[in-house]
């Protein structure tokens, strides 16, 4: 038994993979994730757990290099974008593309980490980084 960190053993196992610029996706509960992509459902119900939740935790746990975001986040949901912000920093390279392109690189993550989250455009590819 693991004594902190995250407990579930599909994120730590998955996040304990990634090399540099491998990446994984944290998405609401009506992103849609291809189906030949790992998915690690932790929605339990409506906004349980949420997106910010879930990208605290693996935040923590990750080195981040960047992250994508779809661009209509600052319009349709700009609130969520500041508490990403607040979260992953300022600092690292912000990545837009539009929520269907966002959708296409959904194929060549190592996994989808599906959120209760049920907000608009509350998704996130973080990009591995290394430790050194």
């Amino acid at each position: 038994m693991k004594r902190n960190g995250t407990l579930n053993s599909e994120i730590a196992k998955t996040l304990a993979d990634l090399g540099h610029t491998d990446t994984v996706a944290i998405g609401d509960c009506g992103l849609p994730i291809p189906i030949d992509v790992k998915k690690i459902d932790l929605a339990l119900k409506l906004g349980t757990p949420s997106f910010i939740d879930v990208l605290t935790e693996l935040v923590a746990e990750m080195v981040v290099e960047k992250i994508t975001i779809a661009t209509e986040i600052h319009t349709k949901n700009a609130a969520m974008f500041a508490q990403i912000q607040s979260i992953v920093g300022c600092e690292i390279e912000y990545i837009e593309v539009s929520h269907e392109a966002f959708k296409e690189q959904l194929s060549t993550t190592k996994a989808v980490v599906r959120t209760g989250e049920a907000t608009p455009y509350a998704n996130c590819i973080l990009h591995a980084g290394v430790n050194f």
